[in-house]
């Protein structure tokens, strides 16, 4: 039920150690204006819809389908959320959850770990967030990381995220760390849009020095505070300081591979002690091997394009999930390459394979009732 596509002997030394230990669930959820602009994902049909994706995403993720939604699932050319699946695995073994507010547009009903973060401007502008605001986020980071930890114990961190155009900032992020990236990043779309993103990545970055023989090492929190969004951050000192006693898996494709990154460059020029052998990212087979994109490639040019000493590349491993043979044409859409990953899906089908041997049949049956339970909560 597992793939691993890069790293193996690392991914697989990885997955024999945490097999049957039981993970903590966490979700940074954030905002960038980016996700405003016509056409630059599909996590939401229109940009209004998009303004609340990550409300509805974590109000479901907590309270799944019984409860009468204040922020409904938004409706999305095809497809369902990959709510559905992380929301699945998570009330399936009874995972604890933790949900924190990054920066998000306002105050939310659901309850959440609120970091004191704002939303990030579009990057296009190349001024997202205050430096000062970058410093905050890592800091909490770094400080939730150390207490998730403890949680943890002997067992492993799911960090997932919700962030509507996170794809672009991630685009934006390796760029900037001279990662070539531009035409290897994932989207919800069924045939990614790069040549938008790489629009607004370049706009973003004009007044941005990126790597080279005079600027060797970009300094990350600049460069956050120029194009990123708050996710990124928070999750990068998380996983930073909580490798230290625990497993990590950073759930989620591309937008994980640069949160990666940024742990690296970060450690690097922060001084901080991270273990890199600690962490993983785990996707979906949709991310990975998604013709539109190289989310292999990228994963492999992390370690040889990033010019910091450490230079680690993670394992990336994916789920074999799959909907070809499911009752219900929202799931079937996944196969034709719509959504493909979100708010930590493929990671909770990898702890549901790592902790309880779930195979397919069982998760596909899993994730089929929460359809079948939003469907019929919407007849009642």
């Amino acid at each position: 039920m597992i793939e691993i596509y890069t790293q193996i002997q690392q991914g697989e030394k990885w997955a024999a150690k945490y097999r049957g230990s039981s993970p903590i669930f966490a979700c940074v959820l954030g905002f960038t204006e980016t996700a405003l602009i016509p056409g630059i994902s599909a996590a939401g049909r229109t940009p209004e819809d998009r303004k609340f994706t990550a409300y509805a995403d974590a109000e479901f993720l907590y309270y799944g389908a019984k409860a009468k939604p204040h922020y409904p699932l938004p409706p999305l050319a095809a497809g369902a959320s990959p709510v559905l699946i992380s929301r699945a695995v998570i009330e399936s073994l009874n995972i604890p959850l933790y949900l924190f507010n990054a920066g998000l547009p306002q105050v939310s009903t659901i309850p959440m770990i609120d970091l004191g973060g704002v939303p990030a401007k579009c990057l296009s502008q190349g001024t997202a967030l205050e430096l000062a605001m970058v410093q905050n986020l890592l800091e909490q980071g770094l400080i939730w990381g150390e207490r998730l930890a403890k949680e943890a114990k002997n067992s492993y961190l799911i960090l997932g995220e919700c962030v509507v155009g996170g794809t672009t900032t991630a685009l934006a992020i390796l760029t900037g760390l001279g990662i070539p990236a531009n035409g290897l990043v994932n989207s919800s779309h069924p045939v990614c849009n790069h040549n938008q993103k790489w629009k607004i990545v370049q706009s973003g970055l004009k007044q941005f020095p990126i790597p080279n023989s005079q600027f060797p090492v970009p300094n990350p929190l600049e460069l956050l505070a120029a194009v990123g969004d708050p996710m990124q951050v928070v999750v990068a000192g998380m996983a930073i300081s909580a490798s230290r006693s625990c497993g990590i898996l950073l759930a989620g494709g591309t937008q994980m591979l640069a949160v990666y990154a940024l742990i690296n460059i970060i450690a690097e020029t922060c001084a901080l002690s991270w273990c890199p052998e600690e962490i993983v990212v785990g996707t979906t087979r949709w991310v990975a091997e998604d013709l539109t994109a190289g989310t292999v490639e990228l994963a492999k040019l992390i370690t040889t394009h990033n010019r910091i000493r450490s230079g680690f590349s993670p394992p990336l491993i994916a789920t074999r999930l799959s909907f070809a043979n499911s009752r219900y044409p929202q799931l079937q859409a996944y196969e034709q390459g719509f959504v493909k990953e979100g708010v930590g899906a493929g990671g909770a089908c990898i702890a549901a394979y790592l902790s309880h041997n779930w195979q397919q049949p069982k998760l596909l049956s899993a994730i089929e009732f929460q359809l079948e339970q939003l469907m019929n909560s919407r007849y009642e």
